[in-house]
């Protein structure tokens, strides 16, 4: 039987969207509107991964999550944020999500995290790796990017991060390219990811 990939979102445009995109690159895939239609669908037998939103109604995509571990599933999440949300996916990562998607879902990058999430049912040697050179790279941050990080992970802009700790807007964007260039970050949305990770860790 072939892996599947759930998609659970209860924006119908976007499940849709992303179930036609998998299956045009060759993956099975499901698209369910809420967390009890997943739990009706879901069969732990099967491998796959689950594409989960945070905020939906009646059971959250962070209550599912926390279901499914009182289950003792080991089915990999990967969480789809918006930036709204951002200051959750510290709790989602404390709970054990694989990974997380910012809206809006950059096609390569999903494609990417899927293929990971799918041979990736315990964490991966490569998953591991990854972790650990986040972790090194976090300890060589100065003491003012470590603040300047923490406040990025709970989704503040660049102006309210200015605001907070009494700098300038052009210092604080420095600060943000530096840590993009020292964590490894893609660009300012991965920048959230990675920040996200650290401050649930405590890498810093």
């Amino acid at each position: 039987m072939n892996s599947v990939v759930y998609i659970v979102d209860d924006d119908a445009a976007v499940r849709n969207g992303i179930k036609f995109l998998l299956h045009t690159v060759g993956y099975d895939a499901e698209a369910l509107g809420s967390a009890k239609e997943f739990l009706d669908a879901y069969d732990p037998e099967r491998a796959g991964c689950l594409l989960l939103d945070v905020e939906m109604p009646s059971m959250s995509g962070l209550e599912l999550q926390q279901q499914l571990n009182s289950y003792g599933s080991q089915i990999p999440i990967i969480f789809v944020t918006g930036h709204g949300t951002i200051p959750l996916t510290i709790e989602a990562i404390k709970a054990g999500a694989f990974d997380l998607i910012e809206k809006p879902i950059d096609v390569e990058v999903l494609i990417d995290k899927v293929q990971r999430a799918l041979h990736a049912r315990a964490p991966s040697d490569e998953e591991r790796l990854r972790r650990a050179q986040l972790a090194a790279r976090a300890r060589f941050l100065t003491v003012r990017e470590r603040e300047v990080l923490a406040l990025v992970a709970t989704g503040e802009t660049c102006k309210s991060i200015a605001r907070q700790l009494g700098i300038s807007f052009r210092t604080i964007e420095a600060h943000r390219a530096h840590l993009i260039q020292k964590l490894g970050a893609r660009g300012p949305s991965d920048l959230v990811r990675l920040a996200a990770i650290v401050a649930a860790n405590r890498f810093a």
